[in-house]
């Protein structure tokens, strides 16, 4: 149950604190008091979306905080469990459970175990098909439960053995499709014929062909320069110096030192003029080297920044191919091991099947039994069970409800219905025949009762009543005979204080809540109205 909600700055709201009680309690006062606002503020602690439009007036953040007291709840501390939800006008978004930090989805997704909301146009599980099994199987209760247990253990099983198959290419489709890519990566690579350092050598040719033109000018001038200049001058400086060699021994090492610089520019020089012919090239020579660089790029890309690493990667492939293959017996072993667990997982959900048909018309009876009393007398409601091929978590099969509101007219799924009223009527009857099996501990009804008065009225007042003798409901109502029913009665109203509107929220004693009911249905409070006031609370 909700045992205090506080709310800041949504709204007209600006600090508002409320203490619920367990059981059924009503929430009623002035129009525009602030009554849905409550209600919404709880829609947006169940995780539902938010507008900074709702931020109060000249403040920079929204927040909503609730204490639910639920003892078997795993995040309770001494029973109690605190969540709260912080949003600001930038669209920081802060959620906690119990202190620690949380996603808006982690928060929806717990909170939808404790609250579930229902107004004219929102019925939070019961527009939800996928939640239409379980109020099927909570109210066949124990029969299917333990046929549920032991094929859920099968069921987490089965998808361990397939995700093990899966990552051990298992699947034959997918093992193909792995080793075919994988192949094709292999015959890819082999069929470059790749060469250690060939990338560095074409890198060079391909510079020296971008520059051959300039290259082939400067060496033609070196060579020129040196051949007939630098050389012929060398050769007569050596004559000169052969003259005067038997004079001083000075005289010799300097020949010696000039020959051997002749010999090595000689050296050179031939050097040189070789390096002329290695700039040209032919134009099929140039497209080879740039296709093979493209060719290069290509496979770095997809495989490695260099050829070392690309080598590498193909050896990588070529060891997965092997084990892919060998990995085919353990694999076998784990497929016939799936079949077994599949046949016994059939055969368990078969009969839940058979169960869930035959408690399917009980429980479509029931509900139908209830919208009579709802004024829905020419409603009919079927829990439709409908098998599928593929396995999920409650079995094969797929349950929702259909209903026709009118004789002659064709079964629609609920969640096609247009009506509110019709869906909250529908909503009372399910959760009337639900009550004792519903594990939802929360019902928050929001003005529910629009448009509908008097038998309709009070059997909508005894209704929720009767839920609320195993749940805790929280109701927004215009309607004097729910307002009776109720046993904790809250009043909304919205005071001005320093020219700005905010909620009130008060609790009334037995005497105020009187007047209140008098007020409600006969818009003032007299003598009269507060003599079927009393009246009414009898009858409750």
């Amino acid at each position: 149950m909700i045992s205090t909600i506080q709310i800041k700055n949504i709204g007209i709201i600006d600090d508002l604190s409320i203490n619920l009680e367990n059981g059924f309690n009503a929430l009623t006062g002035e129009t525009g008091a602030g009554k849905t606002l409550i209600i919404d503020s709880l829609g947006i602690l169940c995780g539902n979306r938010f507008s900074k439009e709702m931020i109060r007036k000249g403040e920079n953040y929204s927040y909503v905080e609730a204490c639910l007291y639920l003892p078997e709840n795993e995040n309770a501390i001494d029973g109690n469990v605190i969540v709260s939800r912080e949003i600001y006008s930038n669209g920081r978004n802060t959620c906690k459970i119990n202190g620690r930090l949380v996603t808006v989805n982690e928060l929806k997704d717990f909170m939808k175990q404790v609250i579930d909301i229902h107004g004219q146009n929102e019925n939070q599980t019961l527009l939800d098909s996928a939640s239409h099994i379980d109020y099927l199987d909570n109210f066949i209760g124990e029969k299917v439960k333990k046929i549920k247990q032991e094929y859920y253990l099968l069921y987490q099983k089965n998808a361990k053995l397939q995700k093990e198959l899966t990552e051990n290419y298992g699947d034959e489709k997918e093992k193909q499709r792995r080793l075919d890519l994988l192949q094709y990566q292999i015959k890819e690579i082999q069929m470059a014929h790749l060469q250690l350092g060939e990338e560095e050598i074409l890198e060079e040719q391909r510079k020296i062909m971008l520059h051959a033109e300039k290259i082939e000018s400067s060496l033609k001038t070196a060579d020129t320069v040196l051949n007939e200049n630098a050389i012929d001058s060398i050769s007569e400086a050596i004559k000169a110096l052969e003259k005067i060699e038997d004079i001083d021994k000075t005289y010799q090492e300097k020949l010696a030192e000039l020959k051997n610089i002749y010999y090595e520019v000689q050296e050179v020089a031939r050097d040189i003029n070789s390096l002329k012919g290695n700039t040209e090239f032919e134009e099929e020579e140039q497209n080879n080297i740039e296709n093979r660089l493209d060719l290069l790029c290509s496979l770095k890309r997809k495989y490695g920044n260099n050829i070392e690493e690309i080598l590498a990667y193909q050896k990588e492939m070529q060891l997965q191919v092997e084990q892919i293959e060998n990995r085919e017996e353990e694999n076998k072993k784990r497929r016939q091991e799936q079949q077994e667990i599949q046949e016994k997982m059939k055969e368990l959900a078969e009969k839940m099947t058979t169960l869930r048909k035959t408690e399917a018309e009980k429980l479509s009876k029931l509900i139908n039994q209830e919208l009579d009393e709802l004024e829905m007398k020419q409603a009919k409601c079927h829990m439709l069970v409908k098998q599928r091929e593929e396995f999920n978590k409650n079995g094969l099969d797929v349950v929702e409800i259909y209903i026709t509101t009118n004789i002659g007219e064709e079964e629609k799924p609920l969640n096609k219905i247009a009506s509110g009223g019709e869906m909250s009527r529908i909503m009372l009857a399910i959760k009337s025949v639900l009550s004792e099996v519903d594990k939802i501990p929360v019902l928050i009804f929001d003005e529910i009762d629009t448009g509908i008065s008097g038998h309709v009225a009070k059997a909508f007042s005894q209704k929720m009543r009767k839920i609320a003798q195993n749940h805790q409901i929280l109701c927004v109502t215009h309607l004097a005979n729910i307002a009776a029913q109720a046993e904790h009665n809250f009043y909304i109203s919205k005071v001005v204080e320093e020219n700005k509107t905010r909620t009130k929220v008060e609790k009334l004693d037995e005497e105020r809540t009187v007047q209140e009911i008098a007020r409600i249905a006969s818009g003032e409070v007299n003598h009269l109205s507060i003599e079927h006031a009393k009246q009414l609370r009898k009858v409750s």
